[in-house]
């Protein structure tokens, strides 16, 4: 196979795989010992956030990439993408035409790790602990339009909802939806560390040093049953404290495949085929930037102040600048390939105007500069994320209208600082939880949203959200998902910056890489596999 990147298209709004790296993933074998995998992202437990992989809580994209190997979920999304497939659950269905009503069958003889059954009341105590929880991670949300939960049997649960979702199945694959064994899990209390147990493709050994995952063993469970084919039975995920070690890592071989988040200057490298032993997939993205304000801040309060921002970030040059063709910029907090897209911020604003956002602020009486920190995470989201907030900071700057300092915070304080409302502007990245319109906005507009921002709409919240969710097919809600996405660029509680592709490298030995990462970008390990270099 020629070292070039592969480009794995999008089709109909989803990604669709269509070459896999030197190989397909059911050609791979588990021969040469666990498969190696490097991540930036950082697992820690700190006093705030005491248990980081408890499903009930963990709610980042480096936290469920752990979880959906271990976790057992009732749904999947199937390789390839689409709509979501049954998974620990034979069969899954709404039983009447409001979808009000979803009945799931569970899988027969399904067990956990270690060797206990799986039952239908495992299935209810398990959504029903987040919902009693009600973490401050905000993840339960995506379990809030459940009413109530009956079982018949060992093997049927049924979930009442108590408006019509169709986009519940979809929430049904998400590891806040997976099903652990009460005798592992408190029913009112989060599990602390970093165990976990459940009945997914793998039972997972975390390797931790002063409170922070160094790597995670994943073993295949013998016990599992479900729809995935696991083409290995040891992976290891290995943490990096920057991107690049990793690529050096990868480079001498200790590591077989590097995943997010890897710098821009190494995508081109890889992408150049400078290392013919390493080849780089490349994938449509769904992971958006976004700038988030606490709009109960003196300082950004006025949305005249927001909207006067809108008007000066320039994202065209914010993308040329750092990340390249690697990005696009984005102009809704729904990203392109979505179904219901609309670019909603370019409609009202166009293109960058300081005298525009100058009438702005005067039309309010803001004086100018309005000073204000922007935060931003230095290890979360990659090397680049620094560079991005200088370009920020210099393009309000420049407009005069501004007076701009930036600081940067490890996730393990960025995350709950911001959810305390310690800071006023902020930076964030989204990883959707399923490929849908919904995934992009309830969790950033719903009640208990999981930024934990004081913005609250009553239009989007009581009537177009649920109006959202009562169209099965999402072609017939554009309308009601535009009606949102206007709204928000009127009032910018959120100012969507980019959205970015995403990639991932592997040696030549290792089979499946085009399909280690879905369109939410959740890792995938099972797909991995090793087989004759190309």
């Amino acid at each position: 196979m020629n070292r070039k990147t592969m480009v794995l298209p999008a089709v109909a709004g989803l990604l669709a795989p269509v070459l896999a790296a030197c190989g397909g993933s059911d050609s791979g074998s588990d021969g040469g010992g666990a498969i190696v995998v490097g991540t930036t992202d950082r697992f820690t437990a700190t006093k705030d956030a005491p248990a980081p992989l408890d499903p009930a809580y963990a709610y980042d994209v480096g936290s469920w990439n752990v979880l959906r190997q271990t976790v057992q979920t009732l749904m999947t999304q199937p390789k390839g993408d689409g709509d979501p497939v049954p998974e620990a659950a034979e069969s899954c269905t709404f039983t009447d035409s409001g979808n009000e009503r979803y009945a799931c069958k569970l899988r027969d003889g399904l067990k956990f790790a270690n060797g206990d059954d799986v039952t239908a009341e495992d299935v209810k105590y398990s959504m029903e602990r987040a919902l009693r929880i009600k973490a401050d991670s905000g993840v339960f949300a995506l379990l809030s339009t459940i009413d109530t939960i009956e079982t018949q049997g060992d093997r049927e649960v049924i979930f009442h909802l108590k408006t019509a979702d169709a986009t519940f199945p979809y929430k049904l694959s998400t590891p806040v939806a997976g099903i652990v064994n009460p005798n592992d899990y408190a029913k009112d209390k989060l599990r602390d560390g970093f165990e976990v147990d459940g009945s997914g493709p793998y039972s997972m050994k975390a390797d931790v040093k002063d409170n922070e995952v160094v790597s995670a063993t994943f073993t295949k469970n013998p016990h599992y049953k479900g729809s995935l084919k696991v083409n290995n039975t040891k992976v290891e995920l290995r943490s990096f404290g920057d991107a690049d070690s990793m690529g050096a890592s990868l480079e001498k071989g200790d590591i077989d495949v590097m995943t997010r988040a890897m710098t821009p200057a190494q995508i081109r490298k890889l992408d150049a085929g400078t290392d013919e032993h390493v080849s780089l997939v490349e994938m449509a993205g769904l992971e958006i930037r976004y700038l988030g304000f606490n709009t109960d801040a003196v300082t950004v309060k006025d949305k005249a102040v927001r909207q006067a921002m809108a008007e000066v970030v320039n994202r065209a040059e914010l993308v040329s600048k750092v990340y390249g063709s690697q990005a696009e910029p984005l102009y809704s907090l729904v990203p392109a390939g979505i179904t219901g897209h609309s670019n909603s911020f370019f409609n009202k604003f166009g293109e960058p105007d300081v005298n525009q956002a100058k009438s702005l602020l005067d039309k309010v009486g803001v004086n100018a500069p309005v000073k204000l920190t922007l935060h931003y995470t230095t290890d979360h989201y990659g090397a680049a994320t620094k560079q991005e907030f200088e370009v920020l900071q210099k393009q309000l700057n420049d407009s005069g209208l501004f007076d701009v300092s930036i600081k940067g915070w490890p996730w393990s304080i960025y995350q709950t600082d911001e959810r305390k409302g310690k800071y006023d502007v902020y930076g964030m990245g989204w990883f959707p939880d399923f490929p849908d319109p919904d995934s992009y906005l309830a969790p950033f507009l719903d009640k208990d949203n999981f930024l934990a921002s004081p913005y609250a709409n009553p239009e989007i919240i009581n009537t177009l959200i649920p109006e959202s969710r009562r169209e099965a097919d999402r072609l017939g809600a554009a309308k009601t998902l535009t009606r949102i996405q206007d709204i928000v660029a009127d009032d910018v509680p959120l100012l969507p910056l980019w959205q970015g592709k995403q990639y991932v490298a592997a040696r030549d030995d290792i089979t499946g890489a085009a399909y280690a990462i879905n369109s939410s970008s959740s890792l995938q390990l099972w797909e991995l596999g090793r087989g004759v270099g190309g």
